[in-house]
């Protein structure tokens, strides 16, 4: 296994990163497809073995399940200082906004809700999972900050967004004295290449790293390699 620091970070995650939402308790959440504890264990297991450090979760995967059979896996299979957790939160909904829960509230809700599935006492990279238009960009960069000053989260990394977005939010940033994003979680394969237009030369000007979900087309670019090799 190849490693490399996520830049703007002092973390040193393995160039594969596990996804984990293919975990969880397949009766409750958005997929029937999802594997049960004991089988997310032995993936999971088993990717720890051949030097996988890199775990991608996300509170909304399966209601919080995903996060929590993977925090059971590492606690079993792993020192927690060896292993880099991702997960993600996503924008307050309409009822949220509804009781007055502000930005900040609801980042400090979410995190402590992360921290809990997952049975630790930090997360290592927490990731915006996508853009919330009804929340201001101060609360949610204060809300972020807050959490780093807490020791309760290590980095902040950001996802589904577009370059401008980044880099208003990044610049915010700077001006306020927060934490920074520095890392961008995209959809990036040679089927989708999006993000080579804008996205990934401002990420090489500003040093962030790309952590691409969906490498392989959700399975369209295995589909046709393997109608290629018919061919031959």
């Amino acid at each position: 296994m190849k490693y490399k620091k996520l830049d703007n970070s002092e973390l040193t995650v393995s160039q594969i990163c596990m996804g984990c939402m293919g975990f969880g308790d397949s009766k409750d959440g958005h997929h029937s497809w999802t594997l049960n504890e004991e089988e997310s264990h032995k993936i999971i297991k088993s990717a720890l073995e051949i030097g996988i450090n890199f775990f991608d979760t996300a509170i909304a995967y399966q209601n919080g399940s995903s996060e929590r059979y993977l925090g059971s896996a590492i606690k079993k299979y792993a020192k927690r200082e060896d292993v880099i957790i991702a997960t993600k939160f996503l924008p307050r909904t309409s009822e949220d906004i509804a009781k007055g829960v502000t930005g900040q509230q609801y980042i400090r809700d979410m995190v402590n809700k992360s921290l809990k599935n997952l049975d630790t006492d930090y997360i290592d990279l927490y990731i915006y999972h996508m853009w919330d238009y009804n929340t201001p960009l101060y609360d949610i960069m204060d809300g972020l900050n807050q959490m780093v000053l807490e020791g309760k989260v290590k980095y902040l990394g950001i996802s589904n967004c577009y370059a401008w977005q980044i880099s208003k939010a990044n610049a915010l940033a700077e001006k306020e004295g927060f934490s920074k994003f520095i890392s961008i979680q995209g959809h990036y394969n040679l089927i989708f290449r999006e993000e080579e237009r804008e996205m990934i030369p401002f990420c090489k000007d500003q040093n962030i790293s790309i952590t691409p979900y969906s490498p392989l087309a959700g399975g369209r670019l295995l589909s046709l390699l393997g109608r290629h090799q018919k061919d031959f």
